[in-house]
């Protein structure tokens, strides 16, 4: 895989991206109307962006509430050691629970790890927080914020 495609990619190249990132299930048909290219052409240029690693898969967005997930917190997680072996168990560990939507390793933050979670309460949260988070071997802090309202909420990236 390429580190930076962006100077690689041609307009079509965007074009694809872009209509993919809006909508997942155009047919190849259908996104060859759109950006302007013929089927065959379309689907070569496709079958490039999912072979270098730029289209990465494809996943239906759920609403969280329809499902009874109405709670949405960010956890930002201290860890008492700084080593690749603690990384790695916190790491592993966090990938277990389902309840975890993302989870990101923070610098320049006095937490370490950032996690945003769902779940269908307060109760929930806590069983996840005090049974689950917080048995992590190496987790020293916990500091939760809860989401009143998401402002922007979007999955596409910015290509020019």
């Amino acid at each position: 895989m390429v580190k930076n495609m962006l100077n690689k990619l041609d307009k079509y190249d965007k074009a694809i991206l872009n209509a993919l990132q809006n909508n997942g299930r155009l047919s190849n048909q259908e996104l060859a109307d759109q950006i302007g290219l013929s089927p065959s052409a379309c689907l070569r240029r496709f079958k490039a962006l999912e072979a270098a690693g730029v289209i990465l898969g494809y996943r239906a967005l759920l609403d969280a509430r329809s499902l009874g997930l109405d709670l949405m917190a960010l956890v930002h997680i201290s860890m008492d050691k700084h080593t690749h072996e603690r990384f790695e168990a916190f790491d592993d560990a966090i990938q277990a629970l389902p309840n975890v939507v993302e989870c990101l390793l923070l610098t320049g933050q006095t937490a370490d790890y950032q996690l945003k979670v769902v779940v269908k309460d307060l109760e929930a949260y806590q069983d996840l927080l005090l049974n689950h988070i917080t048995q992590i071997e190496g987790v020293s802090g916990v500091h939760t914020s809860f989401v009143l309202r998401k402002v922007v909420d979007k999955t596409a990236l910015p290509i020019a």
